[in-house]
């Protein structure tokens, strides 16, 4: 197949890129700033932003498959409307639009797929957003929920617990809960997917829920770092108001991939 991973130079991009590589596609990539390895892709620059842009870049790589992974949480034009725009240039072509359980309050707990969104926060509106305007373009995407993503050392969460044990000041929230998963289950899960006939909501996160703390702590574990500096804290101390604890019910989605979604407690260990 003929790929093309927008955002394909972020953490989860990236994992896309070197998957699909690696598996014999032909890999297109976006990026906003620096791109990947050249000998993996061809890389493209891109601002989600600007839809002229995107459409040209739809048309001139020709991918059978588009899988967008791209965002900027303090950035509706880039989640919202650069979805839409992705959605509206791929018409024809096989898309999945990557989400995230940002779009829930936590209000119920545990979100199975047909669950409806009522996000409390910006990040969360503009993700579900997206999924509504994907959704409205393009029936058969596949839209891709997912967690805190989770690799061997890479991803924001991972850095913070370095920072942190370190002795930078912060804390990390004990009753902020979520279902992270590992980067290459992830990615390997969303090319299954494009390679499928599924379309609709689907939900893609390890098979743990551990609060932001006690994943701190099994990465100190597993880095050899001072888990002792790694202050315990709630919401309400720092005034967080967005989503505590949100679940996501991946069990349908599993059912459908040959993929496995760990949980934490597993990968981490």
């Amino acid at each position: 197949m003929r790929i093309l991973v927008v955002g394909g130079s972020g953490f989860l991009g990236g994992e896309i890129v070197r998957q699909a590589a690696a598996g014999g596609h032909v890999v297109a990539a976006t990026y906003l700033s620096n791109p990947g390895p050249p000998d993996l892709a061809g890389w493209r620059p891109l601002d989600l932003r600007d839809r002229t842009a995107v459409t040209e870049t739809i048309r001139e790589t020709a991918p059978d498959v588009v899988v967008n992974a791209a965002y900027r949480q303090s950035d509706w034009p880039t989640t919202a409307d650069g979805a839409a725009h992705v959605a509206a240039a791929a018409t024809g072509r096989r898309l999945v639009h990557v989400s995230s359980d940002a779009v829930f309050s936590g209000a119920a707990v545990t979100y199975a797929e047909e669950a409806i969104p009522d996000p409390v926060y910006p990040y969360g509106a503009a993700k579900a957003a997206a999924e509504t305007a994907v959704r409205a373009v393009d029936p058969t995407a596949v839209i891709a929920r997912t967690s805190l993503i989770v690799g061997d050392g890479g991803s924001p969460h991972e850095r913070l617990v370095h920072s942190l044990a370190g002795g930078a000041p912060g804390i990390l929230f004990t009753d902020a809960v979520r279902c992270p998963v590992h980067v290459r289950d992830l990615a390997a899960a969303l090319l299954e997917l494009a390679d499928s006939d599924r379309s609709g909501i689907h939900h893609v996160a390890g098979a743990d829920a551990v609060s932001r703390h006690e994943l701190g702590i099994l990465i100190a574990r597993r880095d050899g770092l001072d888990e002792t500096r790694l202050t315990p804290g709630r919401c309400a101390d720092v005034g967080f108001t967005g989503p505590r604890d949100v679940r996501l019910d991946c069990a349908q989605t599993q059912r459908h991939l040959k993929t496995r979604l760990r949980g934490a407690r597993e990968f981490v260990a």
